[in-house]
C-alpha cells in the first residue's frame, strides 16, 4: 500500500531549538533487544516531501530511524519532527514514539528508538517548518520458522579419587537451550536403557563403568543428536578414625625481646589425608571457639594465647593446641625516609655492556614504619609503581631513576643507574635439556616415607639455561631455584620445564611418586598443674584446711601417673585431692609421667593454713539498691531490678534471701527484675556461715507500663567530599562523614568498615589519603538494639598534581530556528562549553551587550529583537582564566500562532 502525505500550508513555523535532545525515555517502546528489521525515515531539503518513508513492515520488534542532517542533503538546518497518532480510531496506539531531529542537536540530526510492532495500521505526522505530511505504516503478521535443533550438554558431578574415578556416586546435570521457539523437553538413558524425560540431576550410585546419552526437542519439534558422557563410580574407602593435623604460626614484626609490635597475625593450617579437613576452629585468650577463615590479627597490647583445632570430614577431632606470644605498643613516628638500591642484572660483553637486555632490580628497606611503594623513572618519563624487576630490552644507553616512600610518607631522595643494552647475536631456537629425579627414604612398596626431594636439572649449549619452573600436583608453575621437597602423605605429579636466555621453552615432563606418613613418637611429657582451694582470711591463708587438686593431659600417648610430695616427703602417687589440716606454711610437689615414659618438670604449689577464728555471733549487714528508666514521677519504666548486697567480716556470708510482695523468701542469687506494672514491696535478709541472721529490711518502688517498642532501625547515609579532578577522583584525601537519625530510641552508636577491615566505632569524620579505589561501608544501632543495612560508598583518590598554569578551553554554539536571512525567530540560545584537562573548570561567565559579566550556569536565552553581542570566558580551578571569546547574533520576532495536532510545534496553526 502506498502512504498517502497530505501537505498542509501552515501560516507561521516554530522550530524546536537547534540542540534538542533525543525523545525522551518514556516516549520510547522499549523492546528485549535488538530489532532485525529497520525503518528508515529521511528528510532532505524537500519542503513536500520526505526522501525516504517507509509503507509496510513485519510484526515483531523494530528499528525506526529518523534522520535529518547534513549527510541526508538537509543544508537548510530546519528542524523535523515524527510522531504516531495515539487517539485516531482505527489505528493501532502501542507505539508512543515523538522525535525532534536537527542537523545541529547532540546527535546530528540522527536518531533511533526500538519499538515491538502489531499487526494492523499506524498512522504517523511528519513535521517540517510550515508544512505536515500524514502517513500510513500497515504491520503484517510474520517471523520466521524455527528449523534448528536445541544445544545440549552434560555435567558430571560428585567426589573424585586420584584416577579421576567418582567415589560413592556421581550425578550427571543436563542442561538444554534453543534461542528460536525454546525447548520443549530434555531426555537420557542410562547404560543403554529406554530414554526418559529428564526432570532433574540424575544420581548414579552404582559401582562400575556407566555412559548417560542424551537429547533435547524444541518447541517446533526439532530434536539435536543424540550426546553421551561416560564415566565410573568406585566404591568410598574404609571409615576415616584418624584426626586432622593441625598447626599455627605467629607473624608480624618484632622487637629486640621477641614481642610482635604492633599487632600479631596468627595462620592456622590443617591438613587430612584421608576425609580432608572440614572446619578449623580457634580461641582467643579463652573466648568461646570460633570458626577460622583467614589470618587472625591480634592488635591488643598484652600476653595472649591462641588455641585451636580442627575437625575433619568424617568428625574426628585434633587435640587442642596453642601458641603464646605477646603484643607491645609501637614506637614513636617514623620520621627517616627508607633505604633504596638498585641492581642492574643481565649478560654482558667484553665491554660491560648488557646483551639483548637488562633486568633493574630496585630494593628498599624500612626499619621503622615499613615501606610504603617504590617508583622508578625509564630515560626520563614520569615515575611509576616498582611491583617486579624491570627489563629493558631496546639497544642504546639507559638510566634508571627510583625511589622508595614508608608507610610514614617519608619519600627517599631520587637516585640513579645507567648502563648500555646492546643488540644480542644470533637467535638460539633449540630448547634446553631437562630432567628430574626423585630422591627419599622408601618403604616396602617403594613409597617414600616422610617426604620425598624432587630435583630438577637444565642444561643449554647455546644461549644457557634462563628459568626452570615446576608444578606440583597441577598447581601453578612456579620458579625453580633449589630442591622441591614434598611431605604431604598421598600420591603426587611433579611437572616440570626449562626455559633458555633466548625464550625456547622445553616440552613439559613430569615424574610421579607417593609419600606415606612416618610413624611418629611421643616425646613431650605431660602438662600438669596444681589447684589449692579452701576458705581464705583477708591475708589469703587457709582457714582450718587447704586441699591441693593435681591436674594432668598428655594429647600424645597419654598419661600414665601423676606424683605428689608433701613438705619434702617422697612422692607418692596421687589418686584424689589432699586435704591439708595442720596449721602452718605447706609446699607441694607434682609430676606426671605419660604412657611412652616421659616424665613432666616437678612443679609446686606453697600456701599456708591457720587455725579458725573465735565464733561468730554477729548478724551479716545487708542493703538493697534499686535502679532501672524512671518517668517524670520517678516510677520505674517497663520494669525495675533490685540489687542486695550482704558482708560480713567475720564468717562470711552464706546466703541471701529475699521476698516479693510478701511471697515466701527465696535465695537471692543474681539481680532481680520485677516487670509486672504495680507498686512492689522486695523484702530482704542475710545469714553468714556461723549461722547468724539479719533483721529484715525492705524497699518499695512503682513500675509502670512502657511505651510501645522501637522495631524500626535507624536511618544511616554517608557522604564522600574533598577536592575531584575531573575524572570524579578525589586528589590527594577525600573525607567521608556518615550521618544517622532515629526518632523513637535514638542512635546508640555508628560503625564503619574501611576496605573489608573490621567495623569500628564512628566518632568523626573519617578522612582516607591512601592513593587507590576505596570502599567504606557503615552502619547505625539504636538504643533498642536495632541495626540498619549495610550500606556502602565507593571512591577513588589520586595523587595531586602538578600547579596547573594553563588557561581552560572555551567555545560558545549558538542555537535557534532560522528565517532565510539567518537571524534567529523568536529566540536565540547561547550554550558555552568550556575544557580544563589539568584542574578542572572552576567558573564560566558570560557578558550580554556590554553589561558586567555573570556566572554561567546553562544555556542563555535572549529573546529581544535586535542585534546582540556576548561575550564570554572560564576560569580553572588553579585560577587561570581564558581569553574572552565573542558571539554576535540577530534575533527577530516571531508571528503569534498556536499549535494542536500531533507533530506540530508551538508557534504552528493550520491555515
Amino acid at each position: 500500500m502506498a502512504v498517502a502525505l497530505l501537505c498542509v500550508a501552515l501560516p507561521a513555523l516554530w522550530l524546536s531549538p537547534a540542540n534538542a535532545a533525543a525523545p525522551k525515555p518514556e516516549a520510547r517502546q522499549q523492546v528485549g533487544q535488538a530489532a532485525a528489521q529497520v525503518l528508515t525515515w529521511t528528510a532532505d531539503n524537500s519542503m513536500t516531501a520526505y526522501k525516504d518513508t517507509p509503507t509496510t513492515a513485519v510484526a515483531g520488534p523494530a528499528t525506526i530511524v529518523f534522520e535529518n542532517s547534513m549527510a541526508t542533503g538537509s543544508t537548510f538546518g530546519m528542524t523535523h519532527t515524527l510522531t504516531f497518532d495515539t487517539s485516531t480510531p482505527g489505528y493501532n496506539h502501542d507505539v508512543n514514539v515523538n522525535i525532534i531531529a536537527s542537523p545541529y542537536d547532540a546527535d546530528g540530526g540522527r536518531h533511533e528508538v526500538q519499538v515491538n510492532l502489531t499487526p494492523g495500521k499506524y498512522r504517523f505526522f511528519c513535521a517540517i517548518p510550515g508544512h505536515q505530511m500524514v502517513g500510513e505504516l500497515v504491520v503484517t503478521p510474520g517471523g520466521p520458522t524455527d528449523t534448528t535443533a536445541p544445544q545440549v550438554s552434560a555435567n558430571v558431578s560428585g567426589e573424585k579419587d586420584a584416577d579421576g574415578n567418582y567415589v560413592g556416586s556421581a550425578t550427571v546435570t543436563v542442561s538444554a537451550t534453543d534461542t528460536e521457539s525454546g525447548v520443549d523437553r530434555v531426555e537420557y538413558a542410562l547404560d543403554s536403557g529406554a530414554f526418559t524425560t529428564y526432570s532433574a540431576p540424575v544420581s548414579v550410585n552404582q559401582v562400575g563403568s556407566h555412559t548417560v546419552q542424551y537429547r533435547a526437542t524444541d518447541k517446533a519439534g526439532n530434536v539435536s543428536a543424540v550426546a553421551s558422557v561416560s564415566f565410573k563410580v568406585v566404591a568410598p574407602p574404609a571409615k576415616d578414625t584418624t584426626a586432622p593435623q593441625v598447626s599455627a604460626q605467629v607473624s608480624g614484626d618484632k622487637d629486640a625481646n621477641g614481642n610482635y609490635v604492633g599487632s600479631a597475625t596468627v595462620t592456622i593450617s590443617a591438613s587430612d589425608s584421608e576425609s580432608g579437613v572440614d572446619t578449623v576452629e580457634y580461641s582467643l585468650d579463652s573466648q568461646p571457639f570460633a570458626l577460622y577463615s583467614k589470618a587472625l590479627t591480634v592488635d591488643q597490647p598484652g600476653a595472649h594465647r591462641v588455641s585451636y583445632r580442627a575437625t575433619d570430614k568424617a568428625g574426628n577431632t585434633s587435640a587442642v593446641a596453642s601458641v603464646t606470644f605477646t603484643v607491645v605498643v609501637p614506637p614513636a613516628k617514623d620520621t627517616t625516609a627508607p633505604q633504596v638500591s638498585a641492581q642492574v642484572s643481565g649478560d654482558k660483553d667484553a665491554s660491560g655492556n648488557y646483551v639483548g637486555s637488562a633486568t633493574v632490580t630496585v630494593s628498599a628497606t624500612d626499619t621503622e614504619s615499613g615501606v610504603d611503594k617504590v617508583e622508578y623513572a625509564l630515560d626520563g618519563a614520569a615515575f611509576t609503581t616498582y611491583s617486579a624487576p624491570v627489563a629493558v630490552n631496546k639497544t642504546g644507553s639507559h638510566t634508571v631513576q627510583y625511589r622508595a616512600t614508608d608507610k610514614a610518607g617519608n619519600t627517599s631522595a631520587v637516585a640513579s643507574v645507567t648502563f648500555t643494552v646492546v643488540a644480542p647475536p644470533a637467535k638460539d631456537t633449540t630448547a634446553p635439556q631437562v630432567s628430574a629425579q626423585v630422591s627419599g627414604d622408601k618403604d616396602a612398596d617403594g613409597n617414600y616415607v616422610g617426604s620425598a626431594t624432587v630435583t630438577i636439572s637444565a642444561t643449554d649449549t647455546e644461549s644457557g639455561v634462563d628459568t626452570i619452573e615446576y608444578s606440583l600436583d597441577g598447581q601453578p608453575f612456579g620458579l625453580y631455584s633449589a630442591p622441591v621437597a614434598v611431605k604431604q602423605p598421598g600420591a603426587h605429579t611433579v611437572s616440570y620445564r626449562a626455559t633458555d636466555k633466548a625464550g625456547n621453552a622445553s616440552d613439559v615432563a613430569s615424574v610421579s611418586f607417593k609419600v606415606a606418613a612416618p610413624e611418629q613418637k611421643d616425646t613431650t611429657p605431660p602438662l600438669v598443674s596444681a589447684q589449692v582451694s579452701g576458705d581464705k582470711d583477708a591475708d589469703g591463708n587457709y582457714v582450718g584446711s587447704a586441699t591441693v587438686t593435681v591436674s594432668a593431659s598428655d594429647s600424645e600417648s597419654g598419661v600414665d601417673r601423676v606424683e605428689y610430695a608433701l613438705d619434702g616427703g617422697a612422692f607418692t602417687t596421687y589418686s584424689a585431692p589432699v586435704s591439708v589440716n595442720t596449721a602452718g606454711s605447706h609446699t607441694v610437689q607434682y609430676r606426671a609421667t605419660d604412657k611412652a615414659g616421659n616424665v613432666s618438670p616437678v612443679g609446686s604449689v606453697t600456701f599456708k593454713v591457720v587455725a579458725p577464728p573465735a565464733k561468730d555471733t554477729t548478724a551479716p549487714q545487708v542493703s538493697a539498691q534499686v535502679s532501672g528508666d524512671k518517668d517524670t514521677n520517678g516510677n520505674y519504666v517497663g520494669s525495675a531490678t533490685v540489687t542486695i548486697s550482704a558482708s560480713d567480716s567475720e564468717s562470711g556470708v552464706d546466703k541471701v534471701e529475699y521476698s516479693l510482695d510478701s511471697q515466701p523468701f527465696a535465695v537471692y542469687s543474681k539481680a532481680l527484675t520485677v516487670d509486672q506494672p504495680g507498686a512492689h514491696r522486695v523484702s530482704y535478709r542475710a545469714t553468714d556461715k556461723a549461722g547468724n541472721t539479719s533483721a529484715v529490711a525492705s524497699v518499695t518502688f512503682t513500675v509502670v507500663v512502657p511505651p510501645a517498642k522501637d522495631t524500626t532501625a535507624p536511618q544511616v547515609s554517608a557522604n564522600v567530599s574533598g577536592t575531584k579532578d575531573a575524572d570524579g577522583n578525589y586528589v590527594g584525601s577525600a573525607t567521608v562523614t556518615i550521618s544517622a537519625s532515629d526518632t523513637e530510641s535514638g542512635v546508640d552508636k555508628v560503625e564503619y568498615a574501611l576496605d573489608g577491615a573490621a567495623f569500628a566505632a564512628y566518632s568523626a569524620p573519617v578522612s582516607v589519603n591512601k592513593t587507590g579505589s576505596h570502599t567504606v561501608q557503615y552502619r547505625a544501632t539504636d538504643k533498642a538494639g536495632n541495626t540498619s543495612p549495610v550500606g556502602s560508598v565507593t571512591f577513588k583518590v589520586v595523587a595531586p598534581e602538578q600547579k596547573d598554569t594553563t588557561a581552560p578551553q572555551v567555545s560558545a554554539q549558538l542555537g535557534g530556528s532560522m528565517d532565510w536571512a539567518w537571524n534567529y525567530v523568536g529566540s536565540a540560545t547561547l550554550t558555552i562549553s568550556a575544557t580544563d584537562a589539568e584542574s578542572g573548570v572552576a567558573t564560566v561567565e558570560y557578558s550580554l551587550d556590554g553589561q558586567p559579566f555573570a556566572l554561567y550556569s546553562k544555556p542563555v536565552a535572549v529573546g529581544q529583537p535586535g542585534a546582540h553581542t556576548v561575550s564570554y570566558r572560564a576560569t580553572d580551578k588553579a585560577g587561570n582564566t581564558s581569553n574572552v571569546g565573542t558571539a554576535k547574533f540577530t534575533v527577530v520576532a516571531a508571528p503569534g500562532s498556536d499549535c494542536t495536532k500531533p507533530g506540530k510545534g508551538k508557534g504552528c496553526k493550520d491555515a
